[in-house]
């Protein structure tokens, strides 16, 4: 079942429902959903569609794949084409004349490292471009590679009309795949599964979440413990300390230096490439406080979900699972965490996420231009601090304090707020307090307050 997705699904509707040439360079990391979210974008579109997903093999062999596809569609003999430049023409010839959705996936796979075959394609898109009504997508998951096609040193630079970055699903549209969860439960599967559709397609929401993590996850035989485990594989094989980086942020370590010491990392330049090729395959995010960008304050967190699951419980226990029972290794290494720490942690993630989505459908006035951590200073106590959710508008600064535990945020909860915002001699607009239990105040007029129950609204 397919679900989310709309924005990109409306773009390329766009794209398909006209007679003009468009061309579409989508990318985004494995199992994000790029292939299902292409032929769920043309399944009503009545024209020939040519999907052909390359292999990590020659051009020669990768054209005579994609000739049997154009036998099929176009109900002809297998044309003996040798270079990818005689099949596109033959597919941009037929073009002219009708309209034809052509897709070529995993096309790193076939460019290998030369790029020799952008230029191929650059010369037949210029060919065509005023002439055909080709539909034309080019799909990858290696995002240096697609990056690199796209930027102004490459041959295809200019050549396409739209750029889709897939990224993971928000919290609300991955919950589409467990909607019969109860609204903290759903929570908790974001928090372990995030917005990845293939991960989130496997959860069973008649059960509960510790039976779904470990039939998922946890135990030699779980669904998903490969995919865990070999995620990062064909990439991070290629850097030197990103498994140690990986645990060092899973374990809470989220400044530079923090990461450096903890990590058994050898240097500070050894530190800053393994960060930097990690945030280009869209795992980790570098992050900045709203109210200060400087380098200094900078931070780190591990945005794939699964990964960081795997990496806080599950990358140095592996072993245990020889002589332990799953649930056992739950219990004993899971539960109390993943309760009391893990999960309210992501719910400040999610909630700002919330945020995010309300102010983009115009339902915050007046819009915000900011939502992130502000930083903060206590010169005379030689400390510093942070507020974890907070907003920016032309109104100034509004705070947040989010709460996942199984009590109503009280009067207590709003007066230590207070008096942390004036310790720190912070003006502020507004309060907002995001609550999973909701709120038992006595004066709620004066304060934004936001339930688990509107987040899922």
């Amino acid at each position: 079942m397919f679900h989310g997705r709309i924005d990109e699904l409306k773009i390329l509707a766009d794209a398909y429902d006209n007679d003009s040439f468009e061309s579409i360079a989508m990318y985004g990391r494995r199992r994000i959903g790029k292939s299902e979210l292409i032929k769920e974008s043309y399944k009503n579109f009545d024209c020939k569609k040519v999907y052909y997903e390359c292999k990590k093999a020659s051009e020669e062999f990768n054209v005579k794949a994609l000739s049997d596809k154009l036998a099929e569609v176009f109900e002809i003999p297998k044309p003996d084409f040798k270079t990818l430049n005689e099949a596109l023409r033959f597919i941009f010839d037929k073009s002219v004349n009708e309209k034809i959705i052509l897709v070529i996936d995993e096309y790193p796979y076939m460019r290998g490292k030369s790029d020799f075959l952008d230029s191929i394609i650059q010369g037949v898109i210029d060919d065509y471009k005023n002439k055909s009504k080709i539909k034309f997508i080019l799909c990858g998951s290696y995002i240096d590679v697609m990056e690199l096609i796209l930027s102004n040193k490459s041959p295809l630079y200019g050549r396409f009309t739209y750029k889709l970055n897939i990224k993971q699903m928000s919290y609300f549209e991955s919950s589409l795949f467990y909607k019969n969860a109860s609204n903290e439960d759903k929570v908790k599967y974001y928090s372990v599964f995030g917005g990845v559709p293939y991960y989130n397609q496997f959860i069973d929401d008649k059960l509960s979440v510790k039976e779904n993590i470990i039939n998922l996850v946890i135990g030699s035989k779980a669904r998903l413990l490969p995919e865990a485990e070999g995620f990062l594989n064909e990439e991070i094989t290629k850097l030197n300390n990103a498994n140690e980086c990986f645990m060092a942020i899973a374990e809470g370590n989220s400044k530079f230096n923090d990461i450096l010491q903890n990590s058994n990392v050898s240097s500070s330049p050894t530190l800053s490439d393994v960060l930097k090729k990690l945030i280009n395959m869209d795992v980790i995010e570098k992050i900045y406080p709203i109210n200060d960008e400087s380098e200094k304050k900078s931070y780190y967190r591990i945005s794939e979900r699964l990964s960081l699951f795997y990496y806080r419980y599950i990358f140095k226990r592996g072993s245990y699972f020889n002589v332990m029972s799953a649930e056992d290794f739950y219990d004993e290494f899971v539960l109390d965490d993943f309760e009391r720490y893990y999960v309210p942690k992501e719910f400040e993630n999610i909630s700002k996420q919330y945020l995010i989505i309300q102010n983009k459908n115009k339902k915050i006035n007046p819009p915000l231009y900011k939502i992130g951590k502000y930083y903060y200073d206590l010169p005379k106590e030689k400390k510093n601090g942070e507020f974890d959710v907070v907003t920016l508008s032309r109104d100034g600064y509004d705070f947040y304090e989010v709460k996942f535990i199984t009590k109503p945020i009280d009067d207590k909860v709003i007066n230590e707020e207070i008096y942390q915002l004036a310790k720190a001699n912070i003006k502020y607009n507004k309060l907002g307090f995001i609550s999973k239990s909701g709120f038992d105040i006595s004066d709620s007029k004066d304060y934004y307050l936001i339930t688990l129950d509107d987040i899922y609204a």
